[in-house]
């Protein structure tokens, strides 16, 4: 997918995590030993199986809360069991072409605060793939005095991501601060996958959740062996991860300056 292919009131962005710090901000080029003790929880997770996630097993144990109550929305306000079809009419795009679909996506989104994006087949193929194998990550988010870092993990089609800040503090109880949503519905008929997010605006602007958004695109979607190394590293080798490595490729690609300019 395209940076283009993501929109907010008709300005290009990124794709989609949270806010909190590691109790003061991470200074930019900072050594991560200096961090050590406050990656312990972190470092602790990875000794559990790859894919497992208190996050996600206590988005589950929401999602079950919510369902005995007969309610609909989950802690942060996301919806439980967001479809395609609450979002869009598919029986009324189905004779559509991928073009078309994608104008009425634009559309019905670009008057909203919110991410979104239609991905193209063949892009969204390689993340997916990439994410049975490594299906957790760190980004990076600039801040005015330096980088906060949010832990992503997949869910099924569904990315959570928040701070690393809250699940060091709050444990299995760190709900999602933001949620990207894809829909692969209509992936082999029209080979395009949409996207939209919902986010926590306690904890994250629009502008936020597009730079964090962005990454997984940077990560999972490139074709360099290098980036994407650092996904399977701090999935498979943790303990070889470097921290300041992500911080090193976000601003390579250029993908925080917006946000680094509006902290100046």
């Amino acid at each position: 997918m395209h940076a283009r292919g993501l929109r907010r009131k008709g300005l290009c962005g990124g794709w989609g995590w949270g806010r909190a710090l590691w109790g003061k901000r991470v200074p930019a080029g900072a050594d991560p030993e200096l961090f050590e003790s406050r990656l312990e929880k972190l470092n602790a997770l990875k000794k559990q199986p790859v894919g497992y996630c208190k996050q996600v097993e206590f988005m589950k144990y929401m999602d079950e809360k919510a369902e005995s109550s007969g309610t609909k929305t989950l802690k942060g306000g996301f919806t439980k069991h967001k479809t395609l079809d609450s979002v869009l009419n598919v029986e009324m795009v189905k004779d559509k072409t991928a073009e078309e679909i994608k104008q009425i996506w634009n559309q019905h989104f670009s008057s909203k605060d919110t991410i979104y994006a239609v991905i193209p087949a063949e892009k969204f193929d390689l993340i997916w793939k990439r994410a049975q194998k490594c299906p957790t990550f760190l980004c990076a988010l600039p801040r005015k005095e330096g980088y906060e870092f949010f832990v992503g993990q997949w869910s099924g089609a569904e990315l959570h991501f928040t701070s690393l800040i809250n699940i060091q503090t709050q444990g299995e109880a760190a709900a999602s601060q933001l949620i990207l949503y894809h829909y692969p519905e209509l992936q082999k008929e029209k080979g395009i996958v949409l996207m939209t997010a919902e986010m926590d605006s306690k904890f994250l602007n629009v502008s936020e959740a597009q730079c964090i958004a962005s990454q997984v695109q940077l990560f999972y979607a490139t074709d360099r062996s290098e980036t994407f190394g650092l996904v399977e590293t701090f999935n498979h080798r943790p303990n070889e991860f470097k921290y300041v490595s992500v911080i090193a490729e976000l601003e390579q690609s250029g993908l925080g300056r917006e946000l680094t300019a509006k902290l100046d």
